[in-house]
């Protein structure tokens, strides 16, 4: 692995050290992408300890092969189907899961994948390049309303009614299969943007995330990881842009405030179901140095979490 490849693993140490390491523990690193996270789980880790690691990016496993630790084991597969794997494993519970999410570096920087308007490239945008319709495809098929819908939600683009528009009506003089092509029908639209930023940028990001489910993925995988985790477990969680840290921040908030009862109840505080998790800390962010060495470390939080047992309730959400 690269220099380059280990820089770019965002909060890294400050991720691996909110999962507080047992050297005895399993742990579960539902994001490989590189391995930088693994690499620093694995020297923490005694020789009795565990990690188990996933992705869906072909690449990325192949990447894993270089990690021969017989404390070590990468699965095929993307983190929503964490639940599964721990029991194709036998493992039934875990001290710790970190998900670091989004897209990675060697993603976007590989032209091939069609991740980033930087290159011209197949429009493809998959993360597990193995299964799955490509941008292109989708692009070639998708109704004007709907992929408002997408460009508008997912990418909070507010010109998504105008560019829905522009490539509906494009496609149908030539279809759309390069990322060159996207982003020159997208400029054509949006005249305005931020200083510094794409015009394409928001909108190459809501198909991406509509293409790999990012959402959805992110939604079924939160409680499947409160319930991997043992008594006194971490949870922490990476994202980079505003839906994702809007659902984790709800998922936790909710988890440590425990059920909702009706107001005027007459049940007694005692009899109230605790929460299932302890918020730890506040938000973290990558600090100066790092987003100067590392521009994408600009948009990351670090959210973390702790399992708590029946009799234990949460804290109050930043």
């Amino acid at each position: 692995m690269s220099e380059n490849l280990q820089h770019a693993t965002v909060l890294l140490h400050e991720a691996v050290e909110a999962l507080q390491i047992r050297p005895d523990g399993i742990y579960v690193d539902g994001t490989f992408g590189r391995g930088g996270h693994s690499r620093l789980i694995l020297q923490r880790l005694g020789q009795q300890g565990r990690l188990i690691a996933l992705d869906k990016d072909p690449a990325a496993v192949e990447a894993g092969r270089q990690i021969r630790d017989a404390r070590f084991e990468l699965v095929h597969s993307g983190f929503e189907a964490l639940s599964e794997v721990l029991q194709r494993l036998s493992v039934k519970k875990v001290d710790g899961v970190l998900l670091d999410l989004g897209v990675s570096s060697p993603q976007l920087d590989d032209a091939e994948r069609g991740f980033s308007f930087r290159f011209d490239a197949p429009l493809d945008m998959r993360m597990d390049t193995s299964s799955g319709q490509t941008a292109a495809e989708w692009l070639a098929n998708v109704d004007e309303s709907f992929l408002t819908e997408v460009i508008r939600d997912y990418g909070e683009e507010r010109f998504a009614k105008q560019i829905a528009r522009a490539l509906v009506a494009a496609r149908k003089e030539q279809a759309i299969l390069t990322t060159r092509q996207l982003s020159e029908i997208i400029a054509k639209v949006v005249r305005t943007r931020e200083p510094g930023k794409n015009p394409a940028t928001r909108t190459f990001q809501a198909i991406r995330i509509y293409i790999n489910r990012e959402l959805e993925e992110l939604t079924h995988i939160l409680p499947q990881c409160v319930d991997s985790l043992k008594a006194g477990g971490r949870l922490a969680v990476i994202s980079f842009h505003s839906l994702e840290d809007r659902i984790v921040k709800r998922f936790m908030r909710d988890m440590a405030q425990g059920d909702k009862l009706p107001v005027g109840l007459p049940i007694r505080a005692a009899d109230i179901p605790a929460g299932k998790l302890r918020l730890v800390g506040k938000a973290m962010y990558a600090g100066p140095e790092e987003v100067a060495s590392n521009p994408r470390a600009r948009s990351a939080v670090l959210r973390v979490a702790e399992r708590l047992g029946s009799d234990r309730a949460g804290d109050e959400c930043d």
